[in-house]
């Protein structure tokens, strides 16, 4: 699933006529970075959330097919956040895990390096970067292969592997993923993968410039 559905709004002016996964970065728009790495991969059962100008991302991309993958979209007629998003869109995730893409990041990140399933007892297995230079605060500590505190030494890659379980007591509506994230830290089933390659998200003009 990619998470294409926010308003972008520290992205302003670009962001008010185009939406955030389909400005420019190297010459075609973000999101046909993020449809590639997926199918590289072998995913190419794909979900994508839309709210703010959603509908040029439909007309953008139809099916998938013309990029070899197929493409159900998850309409919100209000925004739902990260959580809300993922859990009404569950019924076309099917009930294995999947994996999750935040739609403004661009990054040399191997999606084959993804486990199958979270390991063990983890409803959710998350990747992770080394706090870059740009952010003045991380997100969380990890210890091994587990996050085990809020914390300045990583940054969330908004790249994860989640079981449907992770949202059997979610709330209703909108809703941060990152709860169900932190909820998941204090029983110490947050699993993570540590990736140090080039990774950023697109969140002000600026970076976006940069990239």
């Amino acid at each position: 699933m990619i998470l294409a559905a926010g308003r972008g709004t520290r992205l302003r002016p670009y962001t008010n006529r185009t939406p955030k996964p389909l400005l420019e970065v190297r010459g075609r728009p973000l999101i046909e970075h993020q449809l590639s790495w997926l199918k590289k991969a072998g995913i190419t059962d794909i979900v994508i959330n839309l709210h703010h100008l959603g509908e040029q991302i439909t007309t953008h991309l139809g099916d998938g097919r013309a990029h070899g993958v197929n493409i159900v979209y998850s309409r919100e007629e209000k925004l739902l956040e990260t959580g809300g998003g993922i859990k009404a869109a569950l019924p076309s995730l099917g009930v294995k895990p999947f994996v999750i893409l935040n739609g403004d990041i661009f990054t040399t990140f191997d999606f084959d390096s993804l486990p199958e399933a979270p390991p063990d007892d983890c409803p959710a297995h998350i990747v992770v970067t080394p706090r870059p230079a740009f952010r003045s605060r991380g997100d969380f500590d990890v210890e091994d292969t587990r996050i085990i505190a809020r914390g300045d030494e990583v940054v969330y890659c908004g790249i994860a592997l989640l079981h449907p379980v992770l949202f059997e007591r979610s709330p209703q509506g909108a809703f941060s993923l990152r709860t169900l994230y932190f909820e998941a830290m204090e029983r110490g089933v947050l699993s993570a993968q540590l990736f140090s390659g080039l990774w950023t998200d697109i969140g002000t003009p600026d970076q976006l410039t940069a990239l």
